[in-house]
């Protein structure tokens, strides 16, 4: 008796040539709609879902292999012998291998201009029932859902006549792996239709895109799931754990400097320095003055194309990773030259899709998820609560502040001026010690905070720290405020003629 093969894919790479090989040795083709079509335009004999139903295709192809003919040889156990006996009496020929990829729904919502009514018409019925059919059943058969299998599966059927077990198996898991990607990306899709806030039931299904080296530490295995990374390397050995965790915190910052030409330098996925200036070598050099120690062996990120002049200048220490939209021909040609160093492009324009989304934890034995933190511009909700109201150029400054210090981990402080950090304060139990620190760093560098701004991301919660900042210079302070002692916080703030603005908004990151 002939092998049978059921072929119903949406996407096509591969198939023809696939098919023919399988025709080759001996296997009868079945297929539906389209993929019948395609494959009898390339002279492929092709038996229709139709002719083996006796049932035509209805609803537009939404009904065609939802039938006992198709699923009675897709599930037949052939080590079971009742099995074998049912097949025989209702005269169904057992199918020995599927071909099934799905409708592609996830590419039709990837399109901002999709309708609804559009996406739902990309929800495929029979093909996941086809999978998951063939996938329970991998014992007796064999089910192909990724292009990539195809080689594998023609090398094993012409050595050996059959696929083997243990391939089988692999080739089920990642059955099941594709219809719960897709069934996720469905569920997510309705939350968001639902105008769900969080997810009621939140579906995560990722490949992996890269196997890391190791984790934060040798010792842990780690690897990096994503569909679509934002980012590409263009050189350089491969991005471990702890650097992907960098690119990240770098990406999220630098997508609240969009308005002028701007530089981060990042350490353990905090920014060191933050310059922006009407060139890239000016604004790096205000973001390495910050801080001229951490920066060795750290990670820079543009907001613009890397010129020679800015290349030239990060090239005088040891840059680990430079991220920026895209590199001049000859500097990358100039970058290149040090192997070890990594090189990455992003989209720019692509930012704020990928920057709004959710942010994930891992907690206990479950996750914590959250939306992510993107209320950092919100100038219509500030309120000026001292006397003094700030000049046009310490709002400019408290404007720096409130950005950088959002991408700190928390107790942080940021004293900066209108275009560069001064002294950054990251990652304290008590928000004094975080202002002291970041007003020792300031002097460690030779930087003046004389009429400088202070953000903080969170409430002062005594006015301690007012007291010392005025006797510093410091002259404006931007935070969220909400504590019972601002009252106390104000008045210290009037007392030293210290200009202070309530953003209404904390921006805690542990």
């Amino acid at each position: 008796m002939k092998k049978r093969a059921l072929i119903s894919v949406s996407g096509k790479t591969g198939i023809v040539e696939f098919a023919r090989e399988l025709i080759a040795l001996d296997f009868e083709i079945i297929s539906t709609g389209g993929s019948c079509g395609h494959l009898k335009e390339n002279g492929i004999p092709v038996t229709k879902v139709s002719d083996i139903t006796g049932f035509p295709e209805i609803m537009n192809g939404r009904v065609k292999t939802l039938h006992p003919a198709i699923h009675g040889a897709i599930l037949a156990d052939k080590s079971n012998p009742e099995h074998l006996e049912a097949l025989k009496q209702q005269q169904i020929k057992p199918i020995d291998l599927v071909v099934v990829n799905l409708y592609p729904f996830r590419k039709t919502i990837a399109n901002p201009d999709a309708t609804e009514a559009e996406a739902i018409e990309q929800i495929d019925i029979g093909g996941p029932t086809m999978v998951r059919a063939a996938a329970k059943n991998f014992n007796s058969i064999t089910i192909v859902v990724d292009d990539r299998d195809y080689p594998k599966v023609l090398d094993e059927l012409k050595e050996n006549g059959e696929v083997s077990h243990e391939f089988r198996k692999n080739l089920a898991r990642k059955a099941f792996q594709h219809t719960a990607e897709y069934d996720a990306y469905i569920s997510n899709y309705f939350s968001k239709l639902c105008n769900e806030d969080l997810p009621s039931q939140f579906s995560l299904s990722l490949p992996l895109f890269q196997t890391l080296r190791y984790g934060e530490n040798p010792h842990q295995k780690a690897g990096y799931y994503d569909t679509n990374p934002v980012i590409r390397q263009l050189h350089g050995k491969e991005l471990s754990f702890n650097n992907l965790q960098d690119i990240d915190a770098a990406l999220k910052t630098i997508c609240d400097f969009r308005d002028k030409l701007t530089i981060g330098i990042f350490k353990h996925c905090n920014p060191c320095g933050i310059g922006s200036a009407d060139t890239l070598k000016d604004a790096y050099r205000k973001a390495f003055a910050t801080d001229t120690q951490s920066p060795f062996g750290g990670i820079v990120i543009s907001n613009q194309t890397l010129d020679m002049n800015a290349a030239l200048e990060i090239d005088k220490i040891f840059t680990e990773i430079i991220i920026a939209p895209d590199f001049l021909d000859e500097v990358l040609e100039k970058l290149k030259k040090k192997k070890n160093r990594r090189l990455i492009t992003f989209d720019l324009d692509a930012l704020e899709t990928y920057i709004g989304t959710y942010n994930i934890r891992s907690c206990m034995n479950g996750i914590l998820l959250q939306q992510e933190d993107i209320a950092c511009c919100n100038e219509e909700n500030w309120k000026i609560v001292t006397k003094r109201k700030p000049s046009e150029m310490e709002w400019e400054k408290l404007c720096f502040a409130w950005r950088t210090v959002n991408h700190l981990k928390s107790n942080a402080i940021a004293i900066c001026r209108e275009d560069r950090t001064i002294g950054l304060g990251v990652g304290q139990t008590s928000r004094i010690d975080a202002t002291e620190i970041a007003l020792s760093k300031a002097k460690k560098f030779g930087l003046g905070v004389q009429d400088c701004a202070l953000g903080s991301d969170a409430f002062f919660p005594f006015r301690d720290t007012i007291d010392m900042i005025a006797q510093k210079g410091i002259t404006a302070v931007i935070q969220p405020g909400g504590s019972v002692r601002d009252e106390e916080v104000i008045q210290a703030c009037n007392e030293h003629k210290i200009t202070m603005i309530f953003t209404g908004i904390r921006h805690f990151r542990h």
